[in-house]
């Protein structure tokens, strides 16, 4: 039995779903979650290499190639998830819940309401679910997310003038250190560096471990070396270039290849 990946949701959650037939990459299918029926898009097929990317995917089935009746449903939902969406930040208001309504989602089958909140402290929803469950008839859901999965709903385009990477092929949102942007030697202006989520920019650990690969083969700066024109102290290295900044003994500053670095006498402080 043929196995795909299939992202489904607002919060694109990648699935390793079963079919009884065939499928290519971009089919619009109605597939079987755990949440219910759902609406996805298939991406590939789930080979061993595919599989060995992932971690821990959640498993489905995907029933049949999405028809024009589960399109049309589909459209149907989202425009009325607008009205249901103002419905429910107004109840919220109406009930003075310490939270702010980020999104909300209804699946295909209309099984389950997804609704997304931020919130500072813990909320007690308990009487807000049982309204909404009374006023919808399916089962309620209330996911808390923080700053990242918000932009992650909400954000568009980023500062590089494409749509945001969580909102287009990121499954997963790794975390993201200021030590990446010192090592990349970015700008540390938090102004600059930071998404639409007001966090370190994602961007910043796409080519963070071809960094720390080439950095191990430099010098840290304040080192002292031995190179093919004598010795000097580390002031500066180019990591993508693989150059090194050198102060000689007789206070000349060079700019050399790593490979003319013979040997370190004296290690400074981590790049």
């Amino acid at each position: 039995m043929p196995r795909y990946v299939v992202r489904c949701g607002l919060m694109r959650t990648l699935f390793v779903m079963n079919s009884r037939t065939d499928h290519r990459r971009g089919d619009i299918v109605v597939a079987r979650t755990n949440r219910g029926l759902e609406r996805g898009e298939v991406l590939c097929e789930a080979t061993d290499h595919v599989l060995g990317q992932m971690s821990s995917p959640p498993n489905g089935n995907i029933q049949r190639i999405a028809s024009t009746e589960d399109e049309n449903e589909h459209r149907h939902i989202v425009e009325s998830q607008k009205k249901e969406f103002a419905k429910c930040k107004k109840l919220i208001q109406e009930m003075n819940l310490p939270m702010s309504l980020v999104d909300l989602e209804i699946i295909l089958g209309g099984e389950q309401m997804m609704v997304y909140y931020s919130a500072e402290d813990r909320v007690d929803f308990r009487e807000l679910v049982k309204r909404l469950s009374s006023e919808y008839k399916t089962r309620i859901e209330m996911r808390q997310i923080g700053a990242r999965d918000e932009a992650k709903l909400l954000a568009d385009y980023g500062d590089c003038g494409k749509p945001v990477c969580c909102n287009t092929h990121l499954s997963e949102m790794p975390p993201v250190s200021m030590r990446m942007a010192k090592l990349q030697k970015a700008t540390l202006d938090p102004n600059k560096i930071s998404g639409r989520c007001g966090r370190l920019k994602c961007c910043l650990r796409y080519e963070n471990d071809t960094y720390e690969e080439l950095a191990v083969e430099m010098p840290n700066v304040g080192s002292e070396i031995v190179t093919s024109q004598g010795r000097g102290k580390v002031i500066g290295v180019e990591l993508l270039a693989q150059q090194i900044l050198l102060v000689t003994e007789d206070n000349r500053r060079i700019l050399i290849p790593a490979s003319d670095c013979l040997t370190v006498l004296k290690r400074g402080v981590e790049h």
